[in-house]
């Protein structure tokens, strides 16, 4: 009996192992994940401000524009 129940302590100790470095996978790719929406947030932050910057400017005419293949 008391064997028995030593087997299904060790059973649950090796399950919650295996749970806790699971968690902590999870919480590393969460943290890496915000860090990419965070820098993912600033880059469209500068891209928004840099067209609104570009609006301001003179106006061009697209005949300044010398086509690709020339």
């Amino acid at each position: 009996m008391n064997n028995d129940r030593d087997d299904r302590v060790t059973q649950l100790e090796i399950k919650l192992s295996y749970a806790e470095d699971l968690l902590e996978t999870l919480n590393d790719l969460v943290a890496r994940q915000q860090d990419q929406i965070d820098w993912l947030t600033r880059e469209v932050q500068s891209l928004r401000q840099r067209k609104d910057d570009e609006g301001q400017a003179v106006f061009r005419s697209l005949r300044d524009d010398t086509p690709p293949h020339y």
